[in-house]
C-alpha cells in the first residue's frame, strides 16, 4: 500500500447519480481485480473506499455512485484537481481458481470489478460468462465495455425493464459453470452462496482506515475474525458464515 497523489484525468457521469472517474498516476502496485483504492476529500474525516474497475501502471479507473455528501464532493470535483489516495488496498479476485467456466456475477455498483476481472479472463484465453443485475433499466452500467471485450452478459432487472424480469439467481438456474465469482449487495451474495458449487464473494462493508489498523470492519469466518478491508474483501465461499 502507497500514499499517492493521482490527478484526476476525467469524470463522466454514465448513469444517473454514478460516475466514472480515470485518475492518472503511480499505480504500478494495483495486482489484482477486486482490489480497491481509499480516498481522501477535502472537509471529510473519513476516506471513501471505491473499487477498482479498471487499472494499468500509470492510471486506475473508479465507478462509483453518489450515496452521501462525501461521495457528492468526490462527484463535483475537475479534471486536473489532485487525490490523497490510498492504493492498494484489499486481497482481490483469484482468477487462478476459476478453471475453464467461470461464471461473474455483479449487483448494482458491484458490477465495476466484474469488468476488470473480466479483462483478466479473456487475458488468460478464457472467455468468462456474466450476470449483470440491476433494480432497473434506468440503473445498467457497463453494458457497452462488456461487449467490447466480446463478452455479452446476462442482464437482469426486479421490475424486468431489461433483460430477465427478477434476480440474479434466475439467470444463474439454467447456466453450466464451475465457479462463481461475485460482488455486490450482501442479499445477493447470500442468494449466490446458497446455490453456488464454489466461488469468490466481494463484500462491502463500512471502513474506517482501510488497511487493517482499527479493526472496524472486522466479521466471523469459519477460520476466524477477518478485516473485510485488509483480509477481503474478496472471501472464500468454504469460509464466509452467514
Amino acid at each position: 500500500m502507497k500514499r499517492q497523489t493521482l490527478k484526476i484525468d476525467s469524470i463522466t457521469e454514465i448513469q444517473n447519480g454514478i460516475f466514472a472517474m480515470n485518475l492518472g498516476g503511480d499505480c504500478s502496485e494495483v495486482n489484482a481485480p477486486g482490489q480497491f483504492i481509499n480516498i481522501h476529500v477535502d472537509g471529510f474525516y473519513l476516506r471513501r473506499p471505491i473499487s477498482i474497475y479498471s487499472y494499468g501502471e500509470d492510471y486506475v479507473t473508479i465507478v462509483f455512485k453518489v450515496v452521501g455528501q462525501g461521495t457528492k464532493a468526490l462527484s463535483e470535483m475537475k479534471v486536473g484537481d489532485e487525490l490523497d489516495v490510498l492504493l492498494p488496498l484489499g486481497n482481490g479476485f483469484d482468477p487462478e481458481k476459476g478453471g475453464e467456466k467461470p461464471l461473474l456475477v455483479g449487483g448494482g455498483i458491484g458490477v465495476p470489478p466484474m469488468y476488470g476481472l473480466a479483462k483478466d479472463f479473456i487475458n488468460r484465453g478464457i472467455v468468462p460468462q456474466v450476470i449483470m443485475g440491476f433494480n432497473s433499466a434506468d440503473d445498467v452500467i457497463l453494458l457497452h465495455q462488456f461487449k467490447l471485450l466480446g463478452i455479452e452478459p446476462i442482464v437482469t432487472t426486479v421490475d424486468g425493464s431489461m433483460g430477465i424480469k427478477g434476480f440474479v439467481t434466475d439467470a444463474m438456474k439454467d447456466l453450466d459453470y464451475d465457479y462463481v465469482y461475485t460482488c455486490g449487495p450482501e442479499p445477493m451474495l447470500k442468494a449466490i452462496w446458497d446455490v453456488a458449487p464454489d466461488g469468490q464473494f466481494s463484500f462491502e462493508a463500512r471502513m474506517a482506515c482501510g488497511f487493517g489498523a482499527c479493526m472496524g470492519c472486522t466479521c466471523e469466518t469459519k477460520y476466524g475474525y477477518k478485516r473485510i478491508c485488509k483480509d477481503g474483501p474478496v472471501l472464500y465461499k468454504e469460509e464466509i458464515i452467514w
